[in-house]
């Protein structure tokens, strides 16, 4: 049975305007790095295998953003709290993944709550399109669930949420609520202007990070860096010591140099920096000095990017 609301629902159902959504890092700032924190007993113990940090690093290095760290914890409130608060300290824009169900286990909000000194409170206008959203039949189990049930059903609508006092100290632990796609209740909650709180089911993961992309303050094209993507026959263990020098070489450039095995069948060297001029000399020594060939380059996010086959 389809879930798509009603024509008149539908209507009622918008994501949040970007517009009414400030920068916030403060006007003309925008996020240069980032942080990744997955929540879940069931990841360290290798019941679910973690997709979401890969496509988040994807997303960061796609957009120009330096994904700086990656962690995954337990479902300890301690832990939340701790990795949280150092997290968004050090990094302009982190996300959390998991932990936000309706079991018992489902500590996230509560322990971010606590992280950024703020209230749980049930969002009214999430338990809304949790109903309106729902499907016929859907809402039919609903109305006959249990006290036990519907707590625990609500318990996914239920946010740290700002006092509302105003003050200095609401401002660094503030709390947005963001309706990234009309056709999902989930909303992303961002606390402190820098962490957004997201469901681990990877669909899901995938299409609320995608969808507040209009909502992020992110880097002017300007600022994304240059890539140039090479690919070489050689074996690394051949190319290492050159690109090791190499690297000693153009540090103090900003230029970064990586390798990576290609399909077994070869490594790809990229070359990743601002000064697109540099970056290009610096490809044709690369190209000489393991004689590979440029497979791509551009700056990174962009739909221009050349890109060749292998």
């Amino acid at each position: 049975m389809s879930s798509a609301p009603t024509q008149a629902e539908a209507a009622k159902l918008v994501p949040t305007d970007p517009s009414t959504v400030p920068n916030p890092l403060g006007e003309g700032n925008f996020i240069k790095t980032a942080g990744c924190l997955i929540i879940g007993d069931e990841v360290l113990n290798g019941k679910t295998k973690d997709t979401n940090s890969n496509f988040f690093a994807q997303f960061c290095f796609d957009l120009g953003i330096e994904l700086k760290r990656i962690e995954v914890i337990a479902d300890d409130e301690d832990e939340i709290v701790e990795a949280a608060r150092r997290m968004t300290e050090k990094y302009d824009f982190v996300v959390t993944s998991g932990g936000i169900g309706p079991t018992h286990d489902d500590i996230t909000y509560a322990s971010l709550a606590k992280a950024f000194d703020l209230p749980l409170k049930h969002h009214p206008e999430t338990l809304r399109r949790m109903w309106e959203l729902a499907t016929p039949q859907r809402k039919e189990e609903l109305s006959k669930a249990t006290p036990a049930q519907r707590e625990a059903r609500e318990r996914m609508a239920l946010f740290p949420t700002n006092t509302g006092s105003g003050d200095a100290a609401e401002s660094k632990s503030k709390s947005e609520v963001i309706f990234v796609e009309a056709d999902k209740w989930v909303p992303v909650v961002r606390l402190g202007g820098k962490l957004c709180i997201f469901p681990g089911i990877p669909s899901l993961f995938q299409q609320l990070l995608l969808g507040l992309t209009p909502y992020l303050p992110l880097p002017p094209a300007s600022s994304k860096p240059f890539r140039h993507l090479i690919y070489t026959s050689k074996p690394e263990s051949v190319i290492a010591p050159y690109l090791t020098e190499l690297q000693a070489r153009v540090k103090k450039e900003g230029i970064r140099i990586g390798s990576y095995p290609y399909l077994y069948t070869g490594v790809h060297v990229s070359l990743i920096g601002h000064d697109v001029e540099r970056v290009r000399e610096l490809g044709q020594e690369v190209v000489k000095e393991v004689d590979g060939k440029i497979v791509s380059e551009g700056k990174l996010g962009s739909d221009s990017q050349a890109q060749a086959k292998v």
